[in-house]
């Protein structure tokens, strides 16, 4: 029993890492120089990884029956706000991929991310996310690199932030099920090649990264396939 209590404090040692790497993002993004922002998207893709791996490593120690009164779950949440938005959200603003007037326009996404973080059934009984996951790190990563036109880049985060409030279904690669088993083998591998880009092995960086907008498109595409699947066999029942 000791050896599984220190098993499961473990895995909750290793989700809080997602919280130190917030922590040094948090410090590079005060510094604010290309070379800091560039350092932040490898944080990010590291806490990724974390918040990607810890629960698996949560069920296989049983986290919930050997440490009843500790919530790793609300310790997650805690700190995918930070990785998946307030930092994110900060690196744009930071970074000055909104003009100076812009930049107030990125309280929505903030507050938007809020309320989904905040919604008892963002995660619906059959294993997706309901509304826009608040991917704001991978939204961040885009606008920076391939530097769109300002007002591009603002419809783009306005975009998201609204879908946040639609009640479609977008999927959890976590979970059960083919469709997400091809999505996690195809998010491991986009995962691998920006790794490759952001640590400078493939070049030129711009190029890969285009090439790497195929798991992006693929996630939202395969996401409303089944929200509209869904909502057609509601309309048909309703009918």
């Amino acid at each position: 029993m000791r050896l599984r209590t220190v098993l499961a404090w473990g895995v909750h040692l290793y989700t809080a890492l997602g919280l130190v790497l917030a922590g040094a993002m948090a410090v590079l993004l005060v510094r604010g120089d290309a070379g800091s922002i560039h350092t932040v998207f490898v944080l990010m893709l590291a806490a990724t990884v974390i918040d990607a791996s810890d629960g698996t490593l949560a069920r296989a120690a049983h986290v919930k029956r050997v440490l009843p009164g500790f919530d790793g779950r609300r310790l997650d949440d805690i700190i995918d706000f930070h990785t998946y938005t307030s930092l994110p959200l900060l690196l744009v603003w930071r970074s000055g991929v909104l003009r100076p007037e812009q930049a107030p326009w990125l309280l929505v996404p903030l507050l938007a991310s809020a309320y989904g973080f905040s919604q008892a059934d963002a995660k619906t009984a059959d294993g997706y996310f309901r509304g826009f996951p608040s991917y704001w790190n991978v939204v961040a990563l885009y606008l920076y690199y391939l530097h769109p036109p300002s007002s591009f880049a603002l419809a783009v985060l306005l975009g998201f932030a609204v879908l946040t409030f639609v009640p479609a279904k977008y999927l959890y690669p976590s979970n059960p099920g083919g469709l997400n088993r091809v999505t996690a083998i195809l998010a491991a591998t986009w995962a691998a090649l920006l790794a490759l880009v952001l640590l400078g092995v493939v070049h030129p960086a711009r190029s890969w990264l285009i090439a790497s907008l195929f798991f992006p498109a693929w996630y939202l595409g395969a996401s409303w396939v089944v929200t509209l699947r869904d909502w057609r066999r509601a309309w048909s029942r309703g009918g």
